[in-house]
């Protein structure tokens, strides 16, 4: 898709600059003997002028990346209910609050292990924060293993308490590990095991992945506070600022 752009782009410069090369009539086909002279005068055209290219592929590069924010700020109008109130997506902090922190996430993202302790601290600080968490396992199926045990430890009130765990966990994680991590956060390891089980945690996962998508959000962290995207990790200030921010009348 971006080489078919590309190319369009080049050759709408070059007959834009070149008119005299539209040999055919307006309704008729180039005839092959056309078609190659078209094509040797663009070749070198693009010899002689090689940061024609350069320039045509920054110009693309500038409008793909509009176009994808001006769609990530459509979704986030159109989608609220589902990143906001998402009745199986698991909120923390003040769930009465008036300011809601979305947070993207995968539990073997180091970014994402970076920032545990500052997140809940400024949530804690601030009191009146509601925490959504967006389980969005991109990093491989043990990510997966791990999200669908911190959605399943749902069931049991313990969810807090497991991804804190997971999010503190040095080395590989795998089903063994994150069984220890769950039995280590109170857990009922069985019937964790059974619950993760459940077709409504594969809904919330794909879920979130479409939403992921529809955001422009590819990698973790992502945040969303109030009407603001945020790809990547954050330090405590523009935290705050953001909070802050959302919290201001609009108008």
């Amino acid at each position: 898709m971006l080489l078919r752009s590309l190319v369009i782009l080049l050759f709408a410069g070059f007959m834009a600059a070149h008119p005299v090369a539209a040999i055919a009539e307006e309704e008729q086909a180039l005839t092959p003997k056309q078609q190659d002279a078209v094509r040797k005068l663009v070749h070198d055209y693009l010899l002689e002028n090689p940061s024609v290219i350069s320039e045509a592929i920054e110009a693309l590069r500038q409008k793909e990346e509009l176009a994808a924010e001006m769609d990530a700020k459509k979704a986030l109008a159109d989608r609220k209910d589902e990143i906001f109130s998402d009745p199986q997506t698991p909120v923390l902090g003040n769930k009465k609050g008036d300011v809601s922190v979305v947070e993207f996430f995968d539990y073997r993202c180091t970014y994402c292990k970076s920032m545990l302790d500052m997140l809940f601290d400024t949530v804690k600080a601030d009191g009146k924060v509601r925490l959504v968490m967006k389980e969005f396992p991109i990093l491989g199926p043990d990510s997966v293993v791990a999200a669908r045990a911190a959605l399943a430890a749902k069931s049991q009130n313990k969810y807090e308490e497991l991804h804190k765990v997971l999010m503190r966990m040095k080395g590989p994680m795998t089903e063994q590990t994150i069984m220890k991590a769950a039995a280590e956060a109170g857990l009922n390891v069985e019937k964790l095991k059974k619950d993760m089980e459940d077709s409504s945690i594969d809904t919330t996962l794909k879920n979130n992945v479409h939403l992921a998508h529809a955001l422009n959000l590819t990698g973790t962290p992502g945040f969303i506070v109030g009407d603001q995207l945020v790809g990547g990790a954050m330090s405590p200030q523009a935290l705050k600022q953001l909070i802050d921010q959302a919290r201001k009348p609009k108008g």
